[in-house]
């Protein structure tokens, strides 16, 4: 089944007939017996690799196997950043592809993903941090990225309801990507997921990966709870369920799986027009465009496979709020959510083959897999058609651990929950 493409006519068209026209978004494909590339995970990125397969490589004998529906994972469960304003040589190429793509996506993928480039002001509080929120930007601008350094009476300009006189961590200025923002974290699998669908890829849900079917040393498929499915290849986005998913395959990852939590506020009137970071600790916020306040701040910090949070970083996550705007202590919290993020040894992802033939990984995103979406899935999409890496994620070896070429993009060495 093919989907009408969304135009301003098909709007008016459903307008005038009440709304009874219009398709499902994609189908609900039931398995074939084979195919020439298994995607393992349905999320953002198993969705956005599936679609540049098709698109880009021209390789449409794709499935997508989903364990529950499409939005059930990290792609639902985030607080819809995106930015490219990192720091190593590594990671800045990456992220701006991706900022790139974004800018480009909803034509791309002809659906509304909401990208909304207000902007990501990161603030800093003392000299030291000054320095390095100077070296960033200088590096990132190096590479052809849009950054700029504002003094306090800047951000005062722009965000005056923050805490400048009586801030035990006073605001000294901050580091501002214009082209940062947000996107709408379930319209991205929803466009993405139809996109893909409108290229013949089949979106399986309900299919939960139970074992990695191997012959002599190669995949030859995947089994599942909906039965055995063939595979040329196959591409593993499993977010934090990445080393489970692999140890089917007989493989350790350096990878560790740590709950991260994300609250949203009672709706308010609009008051804050980016994204800004706390300094002094690791909070972020932004506003909504139905008016919560969307925030978090650091993962749990022990291992765990759960989808829900606790109240230590609940607390954490409140204090670093109050510290440099107290008005949300008197904000009303709507609800509060828990994703799975699959953190790497130095804070950075990984795309690769794996030592099994015809077996590919996407992983070990930490905190940075929503904003990564569509350059992870392009990259992974040319990985798995090309079987070498994309030019701007060869630095995103699975082997580099074992090389000593970590991309330790925080300088917090090798230990994932700091990342």
């Amino acid at each position: 089944m093919k989907n009408d493409r969304y135009s301003i006519f098909s709007l008016l068209r459903e307008t005038l007939r009440g709304q009874t026209g219009w398709k499902p978004v994609w189908r609900d494909a039931a398995p074939q017996a084979s195919y020439d590339v298994v995607i393992v995970g349905g999320g953002g990125h198993g969705l956005a690799t599936a679609y540049y397969l098709a698109r880009r490589y021209g390789i449409r004998r794709v499935a997508v196997v989903e364990k529950g529906w499409i939005g059930n994972g990290n792609i639902g469960r985030n607080t819809t950043i995106i930015r490219s304003n990192y720091l190593l040589s590594g990671n800045v190429p990456f992220y701006e592809c991706s900022m790139k793509l974004w800018e480009g996506l909803e034509q791309d993928i002809n659906y509304n993903a909401m990208v909304s480039q207000r902007g990501v002001l990161n603030l800093f509080h003392n000299d030291a941090q000054r320095n390095a929120y100077i070296r960033r930007g200088n590096a990132m601008r190096l590479h052809g990225v849009d950054a700029q350094i504002l003094d306090v009476e800047a951000v005062r300009r722009r965000l005056p309801f923050l805490n400048y006189d009586a801030a035990r961590f006073p605001i000294r200025g901050g580091l501002l990507q214009k082209r940062g923002g947000t996107v709408r974290h379930d319209a991205v699998a929803w466009g993405y997921a139809r996109a893909a669908d409108r290229l013949g890829v089949d979106i399986i849900q309900n299919c939960e990966a139970t074992g990695i079917r191997m012959r002599e040393g190669r995949v030859v498929g995947v089994e599942t709870s909906r039965g055995f499915i063939g595979a040329g290849r196959v591409g593993l986005s499993c977010a934090g369920n990445s080393s489970r998913v692999a140890a089917m395959a007989g493989l350790r990852l350096p990878i560790e799986s740590h709950v991260l939590q994300a609250f949203v506020s009672e709706g308010l009137k609009p008051f804050i027009d980016c994204v800004v970071t706390f300094g002094a600790g690791h909070f972020y916020i932004s506003q909504s465009d139905k008016g919560g306040l969307v925030f978090g701040g650091d993962i749990d910090g022990y291992n765990s496979y759960a989808q829900r949070g606790n109240m230590p970083v609940i607390e954490d996550v409140c204090e670093g709020g109050m510290a440099f705007m107290p008005r949300i202590g008197r904000v009303r919290l709507l609800r509060h959510w828990a994703g799975l993020m699959d953190m790497t040894m130095d804070g950075s992802p990984i795309i690769d083959r794996t030592p099994v033939d015809n077996l590919y990984l996407n992983a070990g995103w930490c905190y940075g897999g929503f904003k990564a979406t569509p350059a992870s899935g392009l990259c992974f999409a040319h990985l798995i058609a090309r079987d070498e890496p994309h030019p701007v994620a060869t630095a995103f070896r699975l082997d580099r651990f074992g090389r000593g070429a970590v991309i330790d993009e925080k300088g917090m060495g090798a230990q994932p929950n700091l990342h």
